[in-house]
């Protein structure tokens, strides 16, 4: 399979969200708020939206009574009508692709602000299109190995409909199609795997190896600070962290 998420990279997300984890849980509330408004329906078997910003939210350890209110919220509120997602695309340090994912009720303080990270930490922000070409859109699940059996999580994830699997590191790595990411994830599950990372993500299809020091200072500043940022829900980038 061409590109993958690289346990590191996930990693490092994993240690921002236990240390902002507020911060975290606040993002994915607005990102459940709205699916919940855009699908018309407060049940996840019944909103595929809001079914994978569910399986995101339990991933990152947020509390069923959280996610509880917040769709309940959502069901007896208009806030979401003002938010809209926006994609912004451009280059880091060397070229990294970057895709930034947003949630925004006021596209002229987000655009600015992605813009001004982009051009003092990389090559600055690009077209529409100009980088998303060479990600594919994945639904991506990460287990830690643990004492598993690596032929036995292959079985489950692809009886359950998934694409493929990899070992990386410490953990396995399942790749869906978007549209089948939230039965499958529902299916191993009830088999009782654990999951680390649960997301819909852009998958690079290769990756950039940073060689100088500025560069790699650069990148990580650059991912911080709009990882940082209340509008930004998602950061990818085809950086090789090896």
């Amino acid at each position: 399979m061409s590109g993958h998420s690289k346990w590191h990279n996930i990693q490092k997300t994993k240690g921002a969200a236990d240390a902002k984890r507020s911060q975290i849980f606040t993002k994915i509330a607005r990102e459940m708020i709205v699916a919940v408004k855009t699908g018309g329906s407060g049940d996840p078997n019944n909103n595929s939206r809001l079914a994978t910003v569910v399986a995101k939210a339990k991933a990152a350890n947020m509390p069923n009574d959280n996610i509880k209110r917040t769709i309940d919220k959502a069901l007896g509120s208009g806030n979401a009508d003002a938010y809209e997602n926006v994609t912004y695309e451009g280059y880091g340090p060397s070229g990294v692709a970057v895709i930034v994912d947003a949630l925004t009720d006021n596209r002229n303080r987000t655009a600015p602000e992605v813009r001004h990270l982009l051009d003092k930490y990389g090559k600055g922000l690009g077209a529409t299109g100009c980088v998303s070409w060479s990600f594919d859109r994945k639904g991506v699940i990460v287990i830690e190995k643990e004492d598993l059996d690596e032929d036995t999580v292959m079985m489950d994830a692809l009886d359950a409909g998934a694409d493929d699997m990899q070992a990386e590191g410490e953990v396995f790595e399942i790749y869906t199609d978007p549209d089948a990411f939230g039965a499958v994830l529902a299916t191993l599950e009830d088999k009782g795997y654990l999951f680390v990372q649960a997301a819909v993500e852009m998958v690079p299809q290769n990756y950039v190896k940073l060689e100088n020091e500025d560069d790699i200072k650069n990148m990580e500043k650059l991912i911080d600070l709009l990882e940082e940022n209340d509008d930004v829900q998602n950061v990818w980038h085809n950086w090789d962290q090896d």
